[in-house]
C-alpha cells in the first residue's frame, strides 16, 4: 500500500461510489494515491487481504481503514474526516 502520510483509495473506474468518494476528495483539495483494480487479479487481492472486503472502494486515511464511501460520508457528515485528515500532517 502507500505511505502513512497519504489517502489511498482502491477502485474501479465504473464505479459510482468510487467517483463519490474521490469528488468529497477533491472537494476537500485532498490529494490521494488511486490504486485501480479493474482486470487486476493482483491488485484486488491485494486490497481484500488489506481490508477484509471485495468491495470497492476501499479507503485508508494514512494507516487508518477507512472502509468504503458510506463510512467516508459518515466521517464527513460528523464532522471527524477532517480531523482525520488533519493527523496526516502530524504524521508526515
Amino acid at each position: 500500500m502507500s505511505e502513512a502520510s497519504t489517502v489511498t483509495l482502491y477502485t474501479t473506474a465504473w464505479c459510482p461510489f468510487c467517483l463519490r468518494a474521490k469528488a468529497l476528495l477533491q472537494q476537500k483539495s485532498i490529494k490521494f494515491n488511486e490504486i485501480p483494480v479493474d482486470g487486476d487479479t493482483q491488485k484486488r487481492q491485494e486490497m481484500m487481504r488489506l481490508s477484509g472486503r471485495h468491495t470497492v472502494p476501499q479507503i485508508w486515511i494514512g494507516n487508518t481503514h477507512v472502509g468504503g464511501c458510506d463510512e467516508l460520508m459518515s466521517l464527513e457528515r460528523s464532522g471527524k474526516l477532517d480531523q482525520l485528515l488533519s493527523e496526516l500532517d502530524t504524521q508526515s
